[in-house]
């Protein structure tokens, strides 16, 4: 199952007490449905269970009985209200009237808090879409029409939420890609389960990131020792071959025969192994005095 089909079968199940707010959850699912209008309700879904709480709630608050018409494939379910007189009574049930010029939210229908938190998971349940955390953080709304999209950004803003908006395939997308906002969106809608998934996932991979950039920083830190000592190695080893190591001063000798056994040690930890130790900057000098005197050979 889709992290976004999880959500929205969450959002299926919650059981509202107020009539009130089982009303704008359902105004929220008909308004950004395929059609809203008082000539034709056109309500479409993939998904069974959304289609079954779009009948149940159109049967308990206005007493209209729909049938559901399922796609040949079987992936796709509609609930298509043609009739003129019964479209038209659930468009005036919405407190929409048939001399409209343009679709936007009437917040008439919202008597609590709560009914406007409903309204927006039945917004999504109808044209949202969420993309699985592990992935990307991306949370979008599919609207068809403009001023019902700046009213719903509006909704937003209320709820202290700043999506932003695009314009795709004709269609105004309104979408958060912050994964904090991502997750005050959820939880607004009421998918609260969603969101500490959502969270849990998050710090997984933050706590992943965080190995990756410290393994990262490892590998790039023994590179970058190999490629400071293979000149050194290779100069002692010469000087080894053609002159022997009992030709060299007592500290470097010492120098030389360290770093031959160490080979993968940094100048700060090749400084250490001295007894007593010397700094960094007298071991790189040494090192620097045998890389002459092979030089010189």
């Amino acid at each position: 199952m889709s992290f976004s089909a999880q959500v929205k079968n969450e959002l299926v199940k919650i059981e509202y007490d107020k009539r009130c707010c089982k009303k704008s959850l359902l105004y929220g699912m008909a308004l950004f449905s395929k059609s809203f209008s008082p000539r034709r309700m056109t309500f479409q879904s993939e998904n069974e269970n959304i289609i079954a709480l779009y009948k149940r709630l159109l049967k308990e608050l206005c007493n209209i009985d729909c049938s559901v018409i399922v796609s040949p494939s079987g992936r796709s379910f509609t609930i298509d209200i043609r009739d003129k007189s019964t479209a038209s009574m659930l468009f005036g049930f919405f407190a929409h009237n048939e001399h409209e010029t343009s679709l936007k939210i009437n917040l008439s229908n919202f008597d609590c808090q709560t009914c406007q938190n409903a309204f927006l998971a039945g917004a999504f349940l109808s044209c949202g879409t969420v993309s699985s955390p592990e992935k990307d953080y991306h949370l979008e709304f599919s609207v068809a029409f403009m001023n019902l999209t700046k009213s719903l950004m509006t909704l937003f803003a209320e709820s202290d939420l700043s999506p932003k908006l695009v314009v795709r395939k004709g269609y105004h997308i309104i979408y958060f890609k912050d994964s904090e906002a991502i997750e005050d969106c959820l939880y607004i809608m009421g998918a609260s389960a969603a969101m500490f998934d959502m969270m849990n996932i998050k710090i997984v991979k933050e706590i992943r990131n965080a190995a990756n950039r410290k393994a990262n920083c490892e590998t790039a830190n023994i590179e970058k020792t190999v490629k400071a000592a293979s000149p050194q190695l290779a100069a002692i080893m010469k000087i080894q071959k053609k002159r022997g190591l009992d030709t060299l001063s007592p500290q470097l000798r010492e120098m030389a025969e360290i770093r031959l056994e160490n080979p993968d040690l940094s100048l700060s930890e090749i400084a250490g192994m001295f007894n007593p130790p010397i700094s960094r900057s007298g071991a790189n000098h040494r090192l620097q005095r045998l890389i002459k005197i092979a030089e010189e050979i």
